[in-house]
């Protein structure tokens, strides 16, 4: 049975990971006959935000404590990660990647990364294991390996600010998916366009589909 780590960002799209996305990885790893463990690393999120009005709250959250509430508690601390242990590596989507996992959000290609989060990726690619990414996840990706060709739909500003990493974008679709054969990674847009929940579904079982086949 393959057995997948899952990066969670926190628990929400607008300051940590994207729950459908988040749900439907898991549901989708479940499914097609392998197992995960969820990861997160234990640290401060870049603020609350008030899901309801968007704004942000004067709060302090811990991204492995929030995350924990989709993983129903069954999590690690990402510094606990170690490649050897998995078969893929996968980063669902939501802000919280790009303000908690690394600061795209605020800084764009400028971006710094969590030390754990880019120890995770490149330990994931020298042992030739895929990385998944959904949603803003590839820019995370672009940041840290640089020449790699991924996805986030059809946003062209995001699309630029990667590309100027070393990335090579592709547009796509609803439930399409990206391979970058040299890296075994495997991109799709998810909620990077104006997608429903049963199209993350399809994009999240396509993921893990390729993902299963190349590991």
């Amino acid at each position: 049975m393959k057995k997948i780590a899952v990066v969670l960002a926190g628990n929400g799209v607008y300051d940590g990971a994207e729950i459908h996305e988040a749900t439907l990885t898991l549901l989708a790893i479940a499914q097609q006959g392998a197992e995960y463990q969820c990861f997160a690393p234990d640290i401060n999120q870049a603020h609350v935000v008030n899901h309801i009005t968007g704004e942000e709250m004067p709060e302090t959250r811990n991204v492995l404590v929030e995350s924990a509430r989709i993983a129903r508690g069954n999590i690690k601390a990402l510094s606990e990660y170690k490649a050897s242990d998995f078969d893929a590596i996968v980063f669902p989507g939501g802000f919280g990647v790009a303000k908690n996992l690394c600061t795209f959000a605020f800084d764009g290609p400028d971006c710094t990364v969590n030390s754990d989060v880019e120890k995770a990726i490149r330990e994931t690619v020298v042992e030739e294991k895929p990385v998944g990414a959904l949603c803003i996840s590839p820019a995370l990706i672009a940041k840290v390996l640089g020449d790699v060709k991924l996805t986030i739909g059809q946003d062209q500003g995001t699309a630029d600010a990667i590309e100027t990493l070393g990335a090579t974008h592709i547009k796509t679709t609803h439930g399409e998916i990206v391979v970058d054969e040299k890296y075994k990674l495997i991109t799709t847009p998810c909620y990077m366009l104006d997608a429903t929940i049963s199209q993350i579904a399809v994009g999240a079982n396509n993921v893990i589909a390729k993902i299963i086949e190349l590991a």
